[in-house]
């Protein structure tokens, strides 16, 4: 089967939901599992094995700043008195063309870093949002007609 490319995706048609509100000053959005596996060394062969021992979810947002409000949801783990902030985001990629569109749930999303203030002079302020989760769930998946 040929590939179609007016099916292909474009990232234009990303999105990134938080808290029910679509995070429109997002420029792009990156969120992957990573399967750590440990060597097993086996007898008779040279071929090493590898066993899946755990899961580690990462990503990152980079967007326009545009208000305070992560800064200051994820600046509550700064005070001694309150938890850190954990909460969840929705990716969503939906190109009209495509065959359909995902939507990917992230689960128990904790912020690496609190992104209190940068600038350059004559440029646009961007913010960056590294984070790690500890579960996902694919809410839609795109599948070929």
């Amino acid at each position: 089967m040929a590939l179609d490319a007016s099916r292909t995706i474009n990232g234009s048609y990303g999105e990134i939901w938080h808290e029910g509100e679509w995070v429109t000053n997002t420029q792009s959005a990156e969120a992957l599992v990573e399967i750590n596996k440990e060597e097993i060394n086996r007898s008779g062969t040279r071929w090493v094995g590898h066993k899946v021992t755990s899961l580690t979810g990462t990503g990152n947002i980079t967007g326009y700043k545009v208000t305070s409000k992560f800064t200051k949801l994820i600046g509550s783990v700064a005070d001694d008195r309150k938890a850190p902030y954990v909460t969840e985001l929705i990716f969503k990629l939906d190109d009209p063309e495509a065959f359909g569109a995902e939507r990917v749930r992230l689960k128990g999303v904790q912020f690496d870093q609190i992104p209190l203030s940068s600038f350059e002079v004559n440029s646009i302020v961007e913010e960056e949002l590294p984070f790690t989760f500890s579960g996902y769930e694919l809410l839609d998946e795109i599948v070929a007609g």
